[in-house]
């Protein structure tokens, strides 16, 4: 069987959705529950907030993973060490809970119960936390491995704001799935006092979709056309260059619209936008540049391409997913709606990086 032929990935996309969709509950039980006294909240090496909702969420992505394909790694961004520390024994015990109530919530259509779900099942805190280690495969190329970034835009998830969770599978270098939920976006970008919650899927060859949380109403993206033409930019100011960006909004006519997550590239990939542009910030003193993760951008790389959209790295080159847990030289990313307007934004950015530095080569028109 090829990697685009119909029967491709059939079963791995609706394990995906499986994982995804329950990991959605926890996170939206979690901002309920726990978030607004931010008392379960650990930090990260970088300073980013790491809430329980996290580890509770790749908990059970993982767990879905290990049960239907036993075999294959997962390449994840956090790690248990933190939650088996004695100090931080009510964080597990939360932890622990919510995994386990949402892995035991009752099948939906398309959900095995041979994949840990279902309320048969018993989930061990140590059975919980070793699913959360799994997470930690290397990556590289010639092989068959998830991704899973269990909220990104974790700053968005604390106020409120756009979050995602993130699920891919990439083969021999090649993304050929991509899921994400996103459970604060509306269902129709026109109706946004309606019902929020969705979760779009990307199969390799066979077009990209939104569902609702509950499985249900799938939709072929792209859908809708925005009146105005936006470009989807990261909402933190440090995580990219503004004055680059509002460099290229102003000579291409563009609206920023600033957003945390993957939750971009959905809304991209919907029509709500025309071009999703990271350029990273600026760096002093020496300091090495930010190498982005394949998993803050596999999921969503797929979900352009499949809705007919085109995705490259600030130069043009195609993004590597086979460098191990990075992307090396792919520095700035650039998702259009079309492949025209893909070249016209490429070149406005190597004119407003030579604005920025006029050191710089002179940019082919």
């Amino acid at each position: 069987m090829s990697l685009t032929s119909p029967e491709a990935f059939s079963v791995e996309k609706h394990v995906a959705i499986a994982a995804v969709r329950r990991a959605c509950l926890v996170t939206s039980t979690v901002f309920n529950q726990l978030v607004r006294d931010r008392t379960d909240t650990l930090k990260k090496e970088d300073d980013s907030p790491v809430t329980v909702g996290d580890y509770a969420a790749q908990a059970v992505i993982n767990t879905v993973l290990r049960n239907a394909f036993p075999e294959d790694p997962i390449v994840g961004e956090e790690g248990a060490d933190a939650l088996r520390q004695g100090s931080n024994t009510k964080l597990r015990e939360r932890v622990v809970s919510l995994a386990t109530n949402a892995l035991r919530e009752d099948l939906i259509d398309g959900e095995k119960a041979q994949w840990g779900l279902g309320s048969q099942h018993e989930h061990s805190s140590e059975a919980l936390l070793k699913a959360i280690d799994e997470g930690n495969d290397m990556g590289g190329p010639n092989k068959r491995m998830w991704t899973v970034d269990p909220i990104d835009g974790t700053k968005g998830f604390l106020r409120g704001g756009q979050y995602a969770v993130c699920l891919s599978l990439i083969v021999n270098s090649q993304v050929v799935l991509g899921v994400i939920g996103c459970p604060n976006i509306q269902i129709h970008p026109a109706n946004p006092d309606e019902e929020k919650g969705c979760i779009f899927v990307a199969v390799r060859g066979q077009g990209a979709f939104q569902i609702t949380l509950s499985g249900t109403s799938a939709i072929k993206l792209p859908f809708f056309s925005s009146e105005k033409s936006y470009v989807l930019q990261s909402e933190e100011p440090k995580h990219t260059n503004i004055p680059l960006i509002r460099r290229v909004s102003d000579e291409l006519h563009l609206t920023e619209w600033g957003m945390d997550s993957q939750a971009k590239y959905c809304c991209l990939a919907r029509g709500e936008g025309a071009v999703y542009l990271r350029m990273p910030a600026p760096t002093t003193g020496g300091k090495q540049p930010y190498e982005e993760r394949i998993w803050d951008h596999a999921p969503g790389s797929i979900l352009i391409e499949e809705a007919g959209g085109k995705i490259t790295d600030s130069e043009g080159a195609p993004l590597q997913f086979g460098l191990g847990r990075g992307m090396g030289e792919n520095r700035g990313f650039v998702a259009t709606v079309d492949e025209e307007l893909h070249a016209r934004v490429v070149s406005a950015i190597k004119r407003a990086q030579l604005a920025e530095d006029p050191k710089k080569t002179k940019p082919t028109l």
